[in-house]
């Protein structure tokens, strides 16, 4: 996708964390280098399957570094490249405004909840 078709900056960022786990695997990754295991337990929901999409598309995106040590049995770690520091560091923010909210949007979704039942 060229530059010129996003309509905003919100627009172009929401492109690249598209999807319900990447905001948090950037989180998780913002602070320190994971371990694939560590990494789910930290997320927990997800699937293998998402996760390692997900993973998958932020490495080839060029926001997380995977490094395989071609161990067995295996040890593969996930860390956040530069670029994708810059995108952590924008969601902090984010992040502060749910911790600051959170009582307001689980009362938010009981009701949204309820509403479709």
């Amino acid at each position: 996708m060229k530059r010129d078709l996003f309509t905003c900056g919100l627009d172009a960022a929401l492109a690249v964390i598209g999807g319900k786990w990447k905001p948090l695997i950037l989180f998780h990754l913002a602070h320190d280098t994971r371990r694939y295991g560590e990494l789910k337990r930290a997320i927990g929901a997800v699937s293998h399957k998402m996760l390692i999409q997900q993973l998958k598309e932020l490495e080839v995106d060029g926001l997380v570094r995977r490094v395989d040590y071609k161990e067995i049995p295996p040890r593969v770690d996930y860390s956040l490249t530069e670029f994708g520091q810059t995108l952590a560091n924008a969601l902090a923010p984010l992040c502060e405004w749910g911790t600051a909210h959170a009582v307001e949007v689980g009362e938010m979704m009981t009701k949204r909840e309820a509403r479709t039942r």
